[in-house]
């Protein structure tokens, strides 16, 4: 069918859009695949968007959207994300989720006008914090770096009542990369040194946004990374013993060699696969031979070589499993 002669409204109508079943409804919309090529489908789901009522109708319509990620919907997306559409019909929580789904949607086209709408919406403190989360996960996905101060400055906003809020920003300056939220993200850690519950999951996002970034030589990273592998929260010392294998510092492999001796048994294996993937067999071995490590980490080393260093003559390591199985 030619777009100059697709009636979308009759579309609408043969689909029950206004008054059908929401199962039935579903299934028609989900079969026009059978009719329509992508681009009228586009038009279609598009229109769709600017018209539907029905929460569950309108997920679906999204969805379909999400498949082929065209531009074009790129600003009915937003309208209702924005709640632009204010006659739109539907119960509070529904449309939150509504509206967090058009966040990923967008997220996906990654269309850079999109950029300016979500930042609206994270900085506004009287959104819902569902809404707020997924536009920070959306503007780190986007990739536009006209996001990264924004972000730097939700991440560091003391006064912001949702630290959940601070661990999407967090994670979102992560996917972004720029080396200009390096320095507040490494305060982070500096300031909340020895704080738990209320910023252990900010810490860990933190760690984890180090982690993506191409750290340089930068002492002050590398000190509050290795102070981390201090922390009370065993998933903060593991996160940071892998944004420290993920870095070029010189030091990483002695920092990450101390947690072989953690008390927690996850540090102490993570441990060991970091710093096997730093220098190879070598430490496998040193862990088989040497007693002072415990068991749990010769099962790591003898599970690592089983399913890594696969060679049926590995006397050592048949010896060890020999040992350990009693």
């Amino acid at each position: 069918m030619e777009e100059s002669k697709l009636d979308l409204e009759a579309i609408a109508q043969k689909c029950n859009l206004f008054e059908g079943d929401t199962e039935e409804v579903i299934r028609n919309i989900n079969a026009l695949d059978e009719t329509y090529e992508r681009d009228n489908l586009v038009l279609i789901y598009n229109y769709f968007l600017t018209i539907c009522k029905n929460p569950d109708v309108l997920m679906t319509v999204i969805r379909c959207c999400d498949r082929f990620r065209d531009k074009s919907s790129v600003s009915p997306l937003l309208d209702i994300l924005l709640q632009k559409n204010e006659d739109i019909g539907i119960n509070k929580e529904k449309l939150i989720n509504v509206r967090v789904l058009c966040a990923k949607a967008i997220a996906n086209i990654k269309d850079t006008s999109a950029v300016t709408p979500l930042l609206y919406s994270l900085n506004n403190k009287y959104e819902n914090y569902k809404v707020r989360f997924a536009c920070a996960d959306a503007l780190g996905r986007i990739g536009d770096k006209y996001a990264v101060a924004p972000l730097i400055d939700v991440v560091k906003d003391e006064n912001e009542k949702s630290v959940y809020l601070r661990e999407s920003a967090a994670s979102a300056l992560g996917m972004l990369g720029d080396s200009r939220a390096v320095e507040p993200l490494v305060s982070i850690l500096e300031t909340k040194q020895g704080i738990i519950d209320k910023f252990t999951f900010l810490k860990e996002r933190v760690i984890e946004a180090l982690g993506k970034m191409k750290l340089e030589q930068n002492q002050r990273v590398f000190n509050a990374l290795k102070s981390s592998l201090m922390d009370e929260s065993p998933q903060i010392r593991i996160n940071a013993i892998e944004a420290l294998m993920e870095s070029d510092f010189e030091d990483a492999y002695d920092a990450i060699k101390g947690c072989l001796a953690d008390e927690d048994d996850e540090v102490k294996k993570n441990a060991l696969i970091a710093l096997y993937n730093l220098v190879g067999r070598k430490i496998l071995d040193e862990v088989i031979k040497e007693p002072s490590y415990s068991d749990v980490l010769k099962v790591e080393a003898v599970s690592i070589i089983d399913e890594y260093e696969i060679d049926e003559n590995d006397e050592m390591a048949r010896r060890i499993r020999r040992e350990l199985d009693g």
